[in-house]
This record gives C-alpha cells, structure tokens and sequence, in this order.
C-alpha cells in the first residue's frame, strides 16, 4: 500500500473534515444492498489518464461512464468486459458495488478486471493499491478489497483496468433442449431456453454454433423490483424450478456461474426469492425495489472479518454508513 504522491488534495481534504462520506456516482446502483445514511456526497473525477493499447490496460478516474471507456477502448479493437445494466453506470460505482456483468463464464468476475485502485482513506490519505501492469504481484490485493466494498473501505478516485481484444464476432443462439456444453461467454437459462452466446471470430463461432438456432440477444429479467440470487451452480435447476413457485417473478439464471437473475411488479417477489435462495443455501442481494426488504437480508458469511476490515480502514464509521450490514 503506497501513498500517492500529489493530485486529490481538495477532495482527500473535504473526506478528512466530514462526518459521514456518502461516495456518489451516476445513481444507477444507487438502490443496490442497503440504503446509506445521509453525508457529504463525494463525486469522484472522471476522464481516461492514461491507454497503453499495446499493454491491454487503461487508467481513468473513477467518475468515468461505461460508455465513454467502452468508447474509448472500441477505437482500438479492445473491451472490458465489465458489461453493466446501465452504460451511463460509473466505473468506480460498478467496482464498489462487485456486480459481474453476464459474461463471467468466459471473462472472468469483476474483480478479475481491476489491476491498481487509488482511493482516499477516512483520514484523507490518497492509497494506491496494486500496479499498472498484469504481472503485478507483490503487497496485499487491495483492489480486490476494494471491489464490492460499497464505499465503505475508502472513496475510489482512479483505477486502471485490464482490457482484452474486442471479439470480431458476438452471437447469440438458442438450444431448446437445454444443452450447455459449449465454449459460450455467457449460458443465459429461464427453465425452457438455454441462450447461448459465442465470441471470437467468425469462423470459429460457426464451428462451434454447430445446429444451434441464431437468436436475438435475451433481456435480463426487467422490473421495479430486481434482485440477485448467488447459489452453488449444481443448485440452478432447484432454484428455478423453486421461483417457478414465487408468484410473479420472473428470473434468468447464468449457468455454470451460479447466479439467477429475479425480477417482479410486486415487492412480494423479491421476499418469495430470498426464501427460496436461503433454502437452497443461498443469499439474495437487492438491486433495485423491494419495498422494505433489507438489502442482504441475513448475515454474511465473512461478516466477522469484514467488521474487522472496516474497523482498520474506518475506525468512526464514517465511510458509506450503513451500506454494508456490518
């Protein structure tokens, strides 16, 4: 963990002077896991610093949209495959927040993406963590802590990402018999229909499509009310087969990955899915609605050595309070 030298001073300053934190973005996960406290509302910069297309990785301030690193990157024939709901979503909302996009299959989990964090502790230090190349291995992983900390460990002010080529063919197909046995980016499964998407380039894609039906890139399960199922990838069927039960959801679950996608009109949903995910030894996460569901609704697993976490890098609390049940 090294101290960064200059840049950030003003807003290392204004965190070290208030009382409570509130790191803000776009708003577009604004709702997911539970609602923070009030505080002073901290906007990170945005705009690219530095692109080394020959060395696949890119910094920008965390304040940067999706769309415009997608952009930045399409123009060199590369990607990060970070693949949020929203485009307008902050790259430093979308690493607190550690919501994989649905190509994890093949691309790996967000936290797969990220190579050095530079944030501004509750005292007003400016950290790096980590460096600006894939080889880098000493010091402790602190930009995989940081990744679905929700704010609460410190305010993410620049990250550098691990880009990869842009695939010169995406499609996706349709097997109706429920086959998943391809070299697929995403296996995308509503109990009937396995969609299937395959990258690479075209020759490729057609040798391995073999007789599967071209089909229209499937939507995630839309509504007021949205929700993130994480189980054993074995316990999928059981799970949906379970929601099938829960009146008015609807859901999509991502094979061989072990997340379901759940969606309703009524806040009910989101309560009947949780129950199913607890019987299945699972947990649900709220991402939008809900009513007055919790956000996690039951104890973490590794809470006790989150709480421990938090209470080195935020001994008073101040940081996202009340985002993370801790």
């Amino acid at each position: 963990m090294d101290l960064i030298e200059g840049g950030g001073e003003g807003l290392a300053a204004t965190i070290a002077a208030a009382d409570s934190v509130v790191p803000v973005g776009a708003r577009t996960h604004w709702e997911v896991g539970n609602p923070g406290a009030p505080g002073v509302e901290i906007e990170a910069p945005a705009g690219i610093t530095r692109y080394e297309p020959e060395d696949l990785t890119i910094t920008l301030g965390a304040g940067t949209s999706f769309a415009a690193l997608d952009a930045a990157l399409a123009a060199h024939g590369q990607e990060c495959a970070l693949d949020p709901r929203d485009r307008a979503a902050t790259i430093g909302g979308v690493v607190a927040c550690g919501l994989s996009g649905i190509r994890r299959l093949r691309h790996g989990p967000l936290r797969d993406h990220v190579l050095e964090v530079r944030f501004v502790t509750a005292e007003g230090r400016l950290v790096k963590g980590g460096g600006q190349t894939v080889k880098n291995v000493t010091g402790y992983d602190l930009p995989r802590l940081l990744v679905g900390s929700f704010g609460t460990l410190g305010v993410l002010v620049q990250l550098t990402l691990r880009c990869r080529p842009r695939s010169e063919c995406a499609l996706w197909f349709r097997a109706d018999d429920g086959r998943a046995l391809y070299r697929a980016s995403s296996l995308l499964w509503d109990g009937n229909t396995t969609s299937v998407l395959l990258e690479g380039v075209e020759a490729d894609v057609d040798a391995q499509s073999g007789d599967l039906q071209p089909d229209d890139a499937p939507a995630l399960p839309g509504g007021e009310h949205r929700g993130r199922v994480s189980v054993a990838p074995g316990a999928l069927a059981a799970v949906g087969r379970a929601l099938d039960r829960v009146p008015g959801a609807r859901w999509c679950a991502e094979l061989g990955v072990g997340t379901v996608h759940v969606a309703g009109d009524d806040p009910s949903v989101l309560a009947g899915a949780r129950a199913v995910a607890h019987e299945h030894g699972g947990w649900l996460l709220r991402e939008s609605g809900g009513g007055d569901l919790d956000g996690f609704g039951c104890e973490l697993p590794n809470a006790e050595l989150m709480r421990r976490v938090k209470s080195t890098f935020d001994p008073t609390g101040k940081l996202a309070p009340g985002r993370l049940p801790l």
